[in-house]
This record gives structure tokens, C-alpha cells and sequence, in this order.
């Protein structure tokens, strides 16, 4: 067992990549001699050399386009996106071709990539910094999206999307990075499509992924002084969904609440609240609530702690079922 933070335990998966793969190459802005804004690809270049560890222009749409370029030469590149705001100059390249050359080719052609993307908010940035882009990319058929939350998960989900041939939108907290955990290198990880339950619970199944799994821990820690049991799964595969596992707990628990920092309106949320709704209406003691962020741009950093669902929006949820 090592004891690592998220960030680290990225950067050990990476490099784990790269030993057992020549083909394995990391580029993005300032990932070379920095080891990118939050360290997380530092000392890489230094072992790896610069022909794999690649300091690129500021051009997003560039870097994807000419990963995937790489990708069909046999490479797999793993492309980091500096801040989740600097994703949407390369939507054009990420759904127009990323995600559609293996269909268009009818197979033929696969694209190995993996486009890293430190997402949400809770480090006081500015503008542009502090995103959560995911359902665009969950929208967009054609790409697997996952979301690590932990480094237990950080170090083997980054090594699975490098290892998988289809294309992968890997999605990193970023106020997560300095919070550590022991990692097992050696342990056999869950497979890369399925969700976990991180907290078994009989009243409520609340849903998270990414930053909002440890909010919502915290939820089912306050919520059980008050009596009731959250049952806490961590998505992590976003797109395909783990269906099968939030079936089997919303049957069980008969209330459901979603939490992610993306606003509610139109957020993933909604895809899976539908979803459940559909198989599970006969078991539902209420409606599946959702907890997010707010319908607006994210706000100046001094008033993101508002903005952002915490402890309390949760538990509110929580109430509101019970209320039906």
C-alpha cells in the first residue's frame, strides 16, 4: 500500500502507461518542464524524454486533432485540456472526429485517445476555470466519459482509458488533486463501465462522481446522526452508465438523489433521474431529486462557495423525498 494523493496517483498511473507502452505519449500545454499547472504529469518529461512528454502550442483544437492523427499512426495519446473552460475550442475536433471516425469507418479505424480534463470548481479561479462539461461529452454517442474522484481510482482508471481503443474524456477534480489515500498498485480494480457503492446505506441512494463524492459522504455521515441511511455510489462511468447497479439500489432504498456541481438544468442528472423513473417507477417512495449547481455562469471566485451544492443542498434533497 503507498500512501498518494489524486494527483500523484495520476501521475503514477501515467507513467506505469508509459513503461509498459512505447506507444503511450502525454502532450498538452505546459505538461513537458512544468508537469502542468497542478503537477500532475511532473517529472515525466524528465524520464520519458520530449518526443513522449509533449509541451504543445495553446491551441486545444490542435492538440486533439493532432492526437488524433497520432492515433492512427498506432499511438495512444493522452491529451491534457489545462482548465475544463479550454475544452470547447477542441469540441469541433472531439465530436465531429474523435468521436465519429470509428463508426464513419465502420470499425476499421480505431482512436486510442484520452483527453484528461481537471474539472469543477473549489479552487477560487477565475473565469473559464472552474467547469463541468460533462454532458456535452455524455451527449455526444461515440466516446466513453468517466470521472475519478479518488486516488485509488485516479491511478488504475487512467491506465484502463489508456489501455481501451475507443476514445475517452477523463474527467479529474481538481479540489480534489491534494487529497490522499492508500493506493494497493498491485490490486485488481473494478472494470472501467461499472459504479461503486462507497457507502452502503437502506433509506436514500444518493449518486455522485467526481468532487461531489466526498460531499455527499459527508452527507450520509450527517445524515445518519439524524437517523436515516444514505447509500453512497460513486458513478464513475458516466458514459455508458452502470445501470444496473443504480437500479438494484433505488429498488432497495425507494428514494433517489442526484448530486453533481454541473447546473441541474438539463445536467446529467436529468438523463439518469429519467432513467430510473422509467425502470424503477413502481419502487419509488418520491421523485428522484437532484442537488447542482445554480442555472448561471460560474460565478467570481469569492462567491463560488454559494454556488457550489455542499453538505446542506444535499441534505435538503434528502428532506424533500421524505416529504412525499
Amino acid at each position: 500500500m503507498t500512501t498518494l494523493t489524486l494527483a500523484k496517483s495520476i501521475n503514477e498511473g501515467l507513467r506505469t502507461a508509459m513503461e509498459d507502452d512505447s506507444k503511450v505519449l502525454v502532450m498538452g500545454e505546459d505538461v513537458g518542464k512544468l508537469g502542468g499547472v497542478f503537477r500532475v504529469t511532473d517529472g515525466l518529461q524528465k524520464d520519458f524524454g520530449e518526443n513522449r512528454v509533449i509541451d504543445t502550442p495553446l491551441a486545444e483544437s490542435g492538440i486533439i486533432g493532432t492526437a488524433i492523427g497520432l492515433a492512427l499512426r498506432g499511438y495512444r495519446p493522452v491529451c491534457e485540456i489545462q482548465f475544463d473552460g479550454f475544452v470547447f475550442p477542441a469540441a469541433d475536433q472531439i465530436i465531429t472526429q474523435l468521436a465519429k471516425m470509428p463508426l464513419r469507418s465502420l470499425g476499421k479505424l480505431r482512436l486510442p485517445v484520452v483527453v484528461r480534463i481537471p474539472c469543477g470548481g473549489g479552487i477560487g479561479a477565475v473565469e473559464h476555470h472552474s467547469e463541468s462539461p460533462e454532458a456535452y461529452f455524455t451527449h455526444t454517442a461515440g466516446l466513453r466519459v468517466v470521472a475519478c474522484s479518488n486516488p485509488v481510482d485516479g491511478y488504475h482508471m487512467i491506465q484502463q482509458a489508456i489501455r481501451c481503443d475507443d476514445p475517452v474524456i477523463f474527467f479529474e477534480p481538481k479540489r480534489r488533486y491534494w487529497e490522499k489515500a492508500e493506493v494497493e498498485k498491485d490490486a485488481d480494480p473494478l472494470p472501467f463501465d461499472r459504479g461503486q457503492i462507497v457507502r452502503p446505506g437502506t433509506d436514500v441512494t444518493v449518486l455522485a462522481y467526481g468532487p461531489m463524492v466526498k460531499t455527499c459522504l459527508e452527507a450520509a455521515t450527517a445524515a445518519a446522526d439524524e437517523g436515516r441511511s444514505l447509500e453512497v455510489i460513486d458513478l464513475r462511468s458516466l458514459s455508458p452508465l452502470d445501470t444496473e447497479l443504480i437500479f438494484e439500489s433505488v429498488r432497495k432504498t425507494g428514494r433517489c438523489v442526484i448530486a453533481h456541481e454541473a447546473p441541474v438544468y438539463s445536467g446529467l442528472g436529468a438523463e439518469i433521474a429519467a432513467r430510473i423513473t422509467e425502470a424503477c417507477f413502481y419502487n419509488l417512495e418520491a421523485p428522484v431529486l437532484r442537488a447542482g449547481g445554480f442555472s448561471t455562469p460560474y460565478p467570481p471566485s469569492r462567491l463560488e462557495d454559494h454556488y457550489l451544492p455542499d453538505l446542506d443542498r444535499v441534505l435538503d434533497a434528502v428532506d424533500r423525498t421524505f416529504a412525499f
